[in-house]
């Protein structure tokens, strides 16, 4: 028994933050770069990869998530955690086809969008409807039915911009701090825009 438990207090441990990057199972090499460098970002701010487990955007994501040390967790479409793409660390197979893009997005704290097709648009939809944050990068831009575009998704410039958004919006503001620690100009602009958000 711990000195925790002895205690008799109800004292838990911190769970690393998770975030889910969200993309095409086919891109092209700069695509795949940038996927890549959002991975080694979330390993980076000690956060948990979360994604459809395959390749093209999700395998570059692993890729660069798994070289920084970084947990990588898959949640597979089929029923076979062989189909995960090597740098997977934990494959979760479902056997739900494309309705495990439900379970990507509920397993995330934040999402980030990296191009993407139909899949990833409907990952963007479900986050948006249940209050997931949500950052993109050369993604789907979305617009409202009465013109006005949609405020619950922003977009960054970059990899590491995206993912200190993503975690500074789902409410995890250290981790995007250990990630920005050498860029003083980029956090200074996201606690200014933290500051600034509507509670």
């Amino acid at each position: 028994m711990t000195a925790t438990a002895e205690a008799g207090t109800d004292a838990r441990p911190s769970r690393p933050p998770t975030v889910a990057v969200i993309g095409a199972g086919r891109c092209d090499g700069a695509t795949g770069a940038v996927a890549e460098a959002v991975g080694a970002a979330v390993a980076r701010a000690g956060a948990v990869l979360v994604c459809g487990g395959l390749g093209g955007v999700m395998a570059a994501a692993c890729r660069g998530a798994a070289g920084r040390g970084g947990l990588t967790v898959g949640i597979l479409p089929g029923g076979d955690a062989a189909a995960a793409n090597p740098w997977v660390g934990l494959a979760l197979p479902t056997g739900m086809g494309e309705l495990r893009n439900g379970l990507v997005v509920r397993a995330a704290d934040a999402l980030v969008a990296v191009g993407g097709g139909y899949g990833t648009l409907s990952e963007l939809a479900l986050a948006l409807k249940i209050g997931r944050p949500v950052v993109g990068i050369g993604t789907w831009v979305l617009v409202r039915p009465d013109g006005e575009a949609e405020r619950g998704m922003q977009l960054a410039d970059g990899p590491v911009e995206a993912v200190a958004r993503a975690l500074t919006l789902a409410g995890h503001p250290d981790a995007a701090k250990v990630l920005l620690s050498g860029d003083l100009g980029m956090r200074e602009r996201l606690n200014t825009e933290e500051r600034s958000e509507p509670r």
